[in-house]
């Protein structure tokens, strides 16, 4: 995610219907079903920081991990929203996701909101599951999720998707290709009161949908017994219209 530069001043605005706090317990009712005493969490591809400060409100030590520097700039600057947490929790740090380095194994590794997706070559998507492989501890958990295959060819691919916010306007493109590879086309339109106009920004990037048995592989490659894969955020199986499947494993 190192190129968000534009999209990282409009990220949480754009995202206001995701419930961060709602997230944050389902995974930490997903971590506590599963493991004993987890306390260190990685947070990866952790965006502007939102759900790594409802996982630190929860009890958890959070190290967020991130790729763009415009991202983990807002997320610095959500700290002083933050009083009741101490300055080090979570902990920011800027990292490329398949050369991760932290400075101790974690509890679980979480990279959630369609982050994978947005890794689009699959070799680099190999480099960052033996990266958790390494970092997650014995007994530990790999949490993440993915925009399925379905929600690309059935929800994302070939639409425009309009945002009319007080603060912006955003008209988003998808161009979907036949492997299933989103082409993702953003432009803000935000209203200069000064001058009366609007000034025009864009950003681009592209995701790519992975298949369950790429996935599956991966997780067992490098060390991880897949648990349970939980459909859009809930404790059902994945069904045929599933936008977003949900992957559990816990490293042996």
């Amino acid at each position: 995610m190192s190129g968000y530069g534009v999209f990282s001043k409009y990220y949480d605005l754009l995202t206001q219907n995701i419930s961060y706090q709602q997230r944050a317990v389902y995974f930490d009712t997903l971590i506590k079903q599963n493991m004993q005493g987890a306390g260190l969490v990685a947070d990866l591809a952790c965006g502007t920081g939102s759900l790594s400060f409802e996982l630190a409100g929860l009890g958890y030590d959070v190290i967020g991990v991130e790729l763009s520097e415009d991202m983990l700039s807002v997320a610095m600057q959500k700290k002083g929203e933050h009083p009741e947490l101490p300055f080090t929790n979570p902990l920011f740090i800027r990292q490329d996701l398949t050369e991760l380095e932290l400075y101790d194994n974690v509890d679980v590794a979480l990279c959630v909101l369609d982050s994978i997706n947005h890794i689009t070559d699959p070799a680099a998507v190999t480099a960052l599951f033996a990266r958790a492989g390494e970092y997650v501890r014995s007994g530990g958990l790999f949490l993440f999720d993915v925009n399925t295959e379905y929600k690309h060819r059935e929800v994302l691919g070939n639409q425009t998707f309009v945002y009319d916010l007080d603060e912006v306007y955003c008209v988003w493109q998808n161009t979907l290709s036949e492997d299933l590879l989103v082409q993702i086309d953003l432009d803000f339109f935000v209203y200069d009161e000064a001058n009366d106009c609007y000034y025009r920004e864009g950003e681009s990037f592209s995701e790519r949908a992975y298949s369950h048995s790429f996935l599956s592989a991966l997780l067992e490659q490098n060390g991880f017994a897949l648990l349970q894969v939980y459909a859009d955020d809930s404790f059902n199986p994945v069904a045929d219209t599933t936008q977003r499947a949900i992957y559990l494993a816990k490293k042996q």
